[in-house]
């Protein structure tokens, strides 16, 4: 039953979130932390880990929380329920999306939900910064004033991606050592 229960709350993120993967991760977070399956933090770690491989995010995520919840099994569960579900229903949508692609009712809904999923993407962001950073326990300016190291990683790693072109594969390797280095 835990399976199905994994299973189905995936798919359930994955056909109620627009945007793609990382538009999916605020719902999915608000879902695994309100069933309680992992906190803020431990999805934190997960969507830490997911970034740091190839591919895409959702189904890393809701394989990393689906293992915590239920070993081998579950980690299946979570990425079938994130990706199966909604591959059939795009394998429908393609075909039925050229036939109305240029529909003015169809561009007017378009229009209103991309900056929807860019609010999903911040409050994710947001509620990832909050638990990285500790202000969930000391507040922002004390959680920053703690963590002004991680804030400066982060700082530096937003720079970096957005005025260069380099990979994010070598920041995030690149992270990984400075915290072999630093944190160890």
């Amino acid at each position: 039953m835990l399976l199905w229960d994994i299973f189905i709350l995936f798919t359930r993120v994955a056909m109620f979130s627009w945007g793609g993967g990382p538009a999916s991760l605020a719902l999915m977070q608000r879902e695994c932390v309100d069933a309680g399956w992992v906190t803020s933090a431990e999805f934190a770690d997960g969507v830490a880990i997911g970034n740091a491989l190839p591919g895409p995010i959702a189904p890393q995520a809701s394989a990393y929380v689906g293992y915590k919840v239920a070993g081998i099994g579950g980690a299946v569960a979570a990425a079938t329920g994130t990706v199966l579900p909604t591959t059939l229903l795009m394998l429908v949508m393609i075909v039925a999306f050229f036939g109305i692609k240029d529909n003015a009712n169809v561009k007017a809904m378009i229009t209103a939900v991309r900056p929807v999923v860019i609010g999903l993407l911040l409050w994710t962001a947001y509620d990832m910064a909050f638990t990285v950073f500790g202000a969930k326990k000391l507040g922002w300016g004390d959680g920053l004033l703690q963590s002004w190291d991680k804030a400066i990683i982060a700082v530096v790693a937003f720079g970096l991606l957005t005025f260069t072109t380099i990979n994010p594969v070598f920041i995030i390797i690149g992270a990984a050592i400075l915290g072999l280095i630093v944190y160890r």
